[in-house]
């Protein structure tokens, strides 16, 4: 028997994911939102939505009380926690069945088993389990932890030992470097987990990052649903996952997938879980951690074995046994996910904040999984991870996956928001990845082999613009109507300016023109061009685009990527846009002050540290561009700060 209402307990794209299932199912599904999420997609889509309180996540998505109580004020029978949040606290889930909702999710013990990643390193070295050396004591006093940083070694690793996701991770290379990353990362700890413990491991730097999905019922039946790597990573945090892991040999599998089970088992566990393991070069394998929900990349499991992993979720939370026996889960062929996230991979992903003016996602089919959790016209919010939603490919093999994920990438058209679509796509078209030659320092590797932001815009986008505002009329014999286009006893022609950069379009025949930009000409024929799109050929090379018209700025949308033209009319309609360079003293997106390192009167050096901001679950910190004197600092610790907000005033020193 099956929940009858249910009460997802999170936001975004895993909210919709959860309620897809449940709908298929006949569940009825309730959302819950802060109020930067009040007309979210999430919302829209489940059957009922309720206001759960402000927009900090601490007043709404991370306060149990308010969560329990509106659970049971709205009738709901069952709580899904999704991942991320209050999914791994066992306090939630506690708190959950002492309310009398079923919780889905495994028992509040196997989540406080598990939730520390010091105890549960202990737990599973009991078991036999490989962990790596480290130190995942309970005294973290900054002494005691500079002292353990010595002793493990460098490079080392420094990171949150209750939660996931990379928030509060820190790689040291040395000593000098410990007491402020351990501050750091117990700074974000307590944000994202209200827990500021940490552990130490010994760095790996070429290693991979390989995890296995486990399932168990309450019945002492426990599965391991295959691996997946998740090696390539920004800030510590996925952005390519797929299924099965490249490269492992047969006895690493294997050794792999009954480590998990053990693991499972050792801690009683029950529902969907993740084991996740370390391998090194020699593919040697060492527990990291298990998390004890949903992962974010669990679509790509899901097209591999053909099982929808929430609907288990919800019979197993039931007390019903697993479908299926170990010998009766089968492997087909390989699936690759990218998550795309706002934010801007060419300025250290600075997260990107505003309104979706535009979003046309790749079109969904039977290999190409949509997980969405935006639509054009939402906001994307400083509040939260800025993770807009996950495209999943599924092929016979990793290279067809591969080539059906960047194609559903090439096609997919966003404005209003910086994302990482171009970077997502120049990994899938590496060729040391297309070979499974990946490693947690894969971006770092490849750095000059990858595209981290869109193209400039380069003399034949121009063209196109043009050809596409000088064309606006589809019938031939309308297209030079307006009078501005003539000129007596020569052809029509017509003038257009985008910034310092000016294209004439000049009929030379019947759906045929000339451009002409910088002293260069460009053969133009017309094939087909309708409101949004262009279709030419252009020098003797076929161009089809998507174009979008938004004001007084042209979207253009192709395979070479998304280029952005500013259209201007005439020299005094150009407009200057200031960029703040680094080291400026203005915060370059709204956020909290978490740290002020600096006082009134001090002196500092150009690079000094003044004040961190932190926003969407990253800190940015501001430096010195000169040598100076502090003069103002207009705001104090915990203080909210809008984008471009002067953060301190500095006086140059005159020696």
């Amino acid at each position: 028997m099956l929940p009858r209402r249910l009460l997802v307990a999170n936001r975004g794209e895993i909210v919709c994911r959860i309620v897809r299932t449940a709908r298929r199912l006949g569940v009825t599904t309730i959302a819950v939102y802060s109020d930067a999420d009040r007309g979210a997609r999430h919302v829209r889509l489940a059957d009922e939505a309720y206001r759960l309180g402000p927009s900090p996540a601490a007043e709404s998505y991370l306060d149990i009380a308010r969560v329990v109580a509106l659970a049971r004020r709205v009738g709901a029978d069952a709580v899904h926690p999704g991942y991320g949040f209050l999914s791994e606290n066992a306090a939630f889930a506690q708190a959950c069945a002492d309310a009398g909702l079923l919780f889905i999710g495994p028992p509040a013990s196997a989540i406080s088993a598990m939730g520390s990643k010091s105890a549960s390193k202990a737990a599973m070295a009991a078991v036999g389990v490989p962990v790596a050396p480290g130190y995942h004591g309970a005294e973290q006093s900054a002494e005691r932890l500079r002292s353990e940083a010595e002793r493990v070694g460098f490079p080392l690793i420094i990171k949150a030992s209750a939660g996931g996701g990379g928030k509060g991770m820190q790689v040291v290379r040395s000593a000098a470097e410990v007491p402020a990353a351990i501050e750091s990362a117990q700074r974000l700890a307590r944000t994202a987990f209200a827990d500021d413990r940490l552990l130490l491991e010994r760095y790996f730097p070429r290693a991979r990052h390989v995890e296995v999905q486990v399932f168990a019922d309450s019945h002492g039946q426990v599965l391991a649903l295959y691996d997946r790597d998740c090696s390539v990573q920004r800030r510590h945090q996925k952005i390519i996952e797929e299924a099965p892991a490249p490269g492992l040999r047969d006895e690493v599998r294997a050794g792999m997938a009954q480590a998990a089970v053990t693991a499972a088992r050792a801690v009683g566990y029950v529902g969907a879980g993740t084991v996740e393991f370390l391998l090194d070069e020699k593919q040697h394998f060492y527990f990291m951690e298990m998390n004890t929900r949903l992962q974010v990349e669990h679509p790509v499991t899901e097209l591999i074995t053909g099982i929808d992993l929430v609907e288990w979720q919800l019979r197993i939370a039931q007390g019903e046994a697993l479908p299926k026996r170990q010998e009766e889960i089968a492997l087909h062929g390989a699936a690759v996910e990218a998550r795309l996230y706002a934010e801007d991979p060419s300025h250290g992903y600075l997260p990107s904040v505003g309104r979706i003016g535009h979003l046309r996602w790749p079109a969904a089919a039977a290999a190409l999984r949509l997980d969405s959790g935006v639509d054009a016209g939402d906001d994307v919010s400083p509040f939260y991870d800025p993770l807009l939603g996950k495209i999943a490919a599924w092929g016979e093999s990793r290279t067809e996956a591969c080539d059906r994920l960047r194609e559903g990438l090439v096609s997919l058209e966003i404005t209003g928001v910086t994302t990482n679509r171009a970077l997502l796509s120049s990994i899938l078209a590496d060729e040391e990845f297309r070979r499974g030659a990946v490693a947690t320092n894969f971006l770092d590797v490849r750095r000059e082999r990858l595209v981290f932001g869109e193209p400039k815009a380069l003399p034949e986008d121009y063209v196109l613009a043009a050809t596409w505002c000088a064309t606006r009329q589809i019938d031939p014999a309308a297209l030079w109507s307006g009078s501005s286009g003539w000129r007596l006893a020569a052809p029509a022609c017509t003038r257009w300016r985008f910034g310092e950069f000016a294209v004439t379009v000049t009929e030379s025949a019947p759906r045929e023109y000339v451009a002409r930009m910088d002293k260069q000409e460009y053969p133009v024929r017309l094939i087909g061009r309708s409101a949004q799109s262009l279709h030419v050929e252009l020098s003797g090379q076929s161009r089809r685009l998507n174009i979008l018209a938004t004001g007084g700025e042209l979207h253009l949308f192709g395979r070479e990527g998304h280029v952005r033209l500013h259209l201007t009319e005439t020299e005094d309609a150009l407009q200057v846009s200031a960029h703040a360079d680094e080291g400026s003293l203005l915060t370059p997106l709204p956020g909290t002050v978490v740290a002020v390192h600096v006082s009134t009167g001090q002196r500092v050096s150009r690079g000094a540290a003044l004040v961190t901001v932190e926003a969407m679950k990253m800190e940015h910190t501001l430096t010195a561009p000169i040598d100076g004197v502090v003069t103002r600092i207009p705001f104090a610790l915990a203080d909210r700060v809008a984008a471009g907000a002067i953060l301190v005033e500095l006086a140059p020193i005159d020696d």
